[in-house]
């Protein structure tokens, strides 16, 4: 995919003047702000690499780096780098991010893994799709450059979770578990963020597709890490939640769907134990196995019940969903002419 975006475009001011020669504190200017949003637990090695590269293509954005606990120099080498350096003490991925979007003001929001296995030079093209379609966000499908950019069993666990997401949420993105995004204000604002830890992937990708929100996809580099860096993400416990996590958001928001699929697991069981017992009564006229009998209706009243919940829950999730959909479109997609003006105002002061 081509772009002919450059990164001064960002910050045109709307208005038809000569944009002022000091531009991020000119109250006039009411141009586009850019985050970069860097979580970062134990970095040091390829945070500076990070931040450089944003430096680099997004010059007027301002690059944020939340430490999560780190125990090495990550905050140091961060803040030397030029990025505005803040500490969340809670321990996870979901528990920053929640931070960082309550935190941060601007128009457009980058989110980005801080191990340097993204490529920041993707930035502009993710941007200037968010803004030319007017996206609320742009996910970054990773395309491996390396043997090494995925770690063993990562790429089938990545397909079979997208492809379980897909299939009750809507089939609009094939990287569930990127970590590298682009957000638009209203997005980042109406976002719940309840993950504590690398299942807010997850959560961001269902909060997209559940309220229908514009989003694109744009496939990008990806990487291996760079040396001496690790990786925090367990292979079986973190995905192991991711999974957790999607059969609860799927019980939260599709639950006629979820109580409607137990209801036929319990009413196949039912059938399989109560079957053979209605049978013998026709052919002998006695219940010889009334202790079956009797699980079998315990079993067909459960699913007479679970689907019954499924019907009652979903008219009540519509609900929250209406709700939920009116407090996103409250959200201005971008600052208003009169709030950004008085934040800079603010700034100055």
């Amino acid at each position: 995919m081509t772009s002919k975006w450059h990164p001064v475009q960002l910050n045109t001011p709307i208005s038809t003047n000569e944009p002022s020669p000091n531009r991020r504190r000119d109250p006039t200017n009411l141009s586009l702000d850019v985050a970069v949003l860097i979580p970062c637990l134990n970095e040091a090695v390829a945070v500076e690499q990070v931040v450089a590269g944003f430096r680099s293509v997004l010059p007027d954005a301002t690059i944020f780096v939340y430490d999560n606990g780190s125990t090495d120099d990550t905050m140091k080498v961060a803040g030397a780098a030029g990025a505005v350096v803040r500490a969340e003490p809670m321990r996870g991925k979901g528990n920053v991010v929640r931070r960082m979007f309550a935190d941060v003001e601007a128009d457009v929001f980058v989110l980005v893994d801080g191990d340097g296995t993204y490529d920041a030079t993707s930035a502009p093209m993710l941007i200037d799709t968010l803004l030319r379609n007017s996206l609320d966000m742009v996910n970054a499908s990773r395309r491996s450059t390396s043997d090494l950019a995925y770690r063993r069993g990562h790429q089938f666990g990545n397909r079979l979770l997208t492809g379980l997401v897909a299939g009750f949420f809507g089939n609009r993105i094939t990287d569930l578990l990127s970590g590298y995004r682009v957000f638009s204000r209203r997005f980042v604002k109406s976002f719940p963020a309840l993950a504590q830890g690398f299942e807010i992937e997850t959560e961001l990708s269902v909060h997209a597709l559940q309220l229908r929100m514009p989003i694109g996809e744009v496939a990008t580099p990806y990487g291996e890490r760079s040396e001496g860096s690790s990786s925090k993400l367990n292979t079986y416990r973190d995905g192991l939640r991711i999974l957790r996590t999607i059969v609860y958001l799927i019980k939260e928001e599709k639950p006629f769907a979820f109580f409607s699929s137990a209801a036929v697991v319990l009413a196949v069981v039912s059938l399989s134990l109560g079957i053979p017992v209605v049978l013998e009564f026709m052919r002998t006229g006695l219940v010889p196995r009334l202790p079956t009998a009797l699980l079998s209706a315990v079993i067909a009243t459960l699913s007479c019940l679970s689907f019954a919940s499924g019907l009652i829950l979903d008219s009540v999730i519509r609900s929250r969903a209406e709700a939920r959909r009116l407090a996103y479109l409250r959200i201005p997609i971008r600052f208003s002419r009169m709030e950004k003006s008085e934040r800079i105002q603010k700034e100055q002061c």
